[in-house]
């Protein structure tokens, strides 16, 4: 018998909340080194100044407003997504459909 794979002790990074972003980069802000900030949230500099260019100037209201708008965008997205799936299903049920008809032993109607 083989033995199972041993448990892996990878550890899972929690994902950091809006708010949460917004007040360890106005720490930076503060005097705090980008280092110091970027060991205690455990991110990398490329992911700090990425979060900064995103949230830097925003107050805890346009936070909230731009979840809110990210979250309709995904909706929306998910929406063409499957608008676009059902169009297309039609459009190859539409091309069986011609294809048997032009296909049928009893040829074209007679006049």
């Amino acid at each position: 018998m083989i033995a199972p794979y041993p448990p892996t002790t990878a550890v899972q990074k929690t994902k950091s909340t809006g708010t949460q972003i917004v007040f360890d980069l106005r720490q930076a802000d503060a005097g705090v080194t980008v280092a110091k900030v970027c060991r205690k949230m455990d991110i990398s500099e490329v992911t700090y100044y990425n979060w900064k260019k995103k949230y830097g100037g925003l107050g805890v209201s346009e936070l909230r407003r731009l979840k809110q708008l990210e979250e309709e965008n995904q909706h929306l997205k998910q929406l063409v997504a499957d608008l676009s799936l059902d169009e297309q299903m039609r459009q190859d049920v539409l091309k069986k459909s011609s294809k048997a008809h032009a296909a049928s032993p009893c040829g074209p109607p007679l006049s």
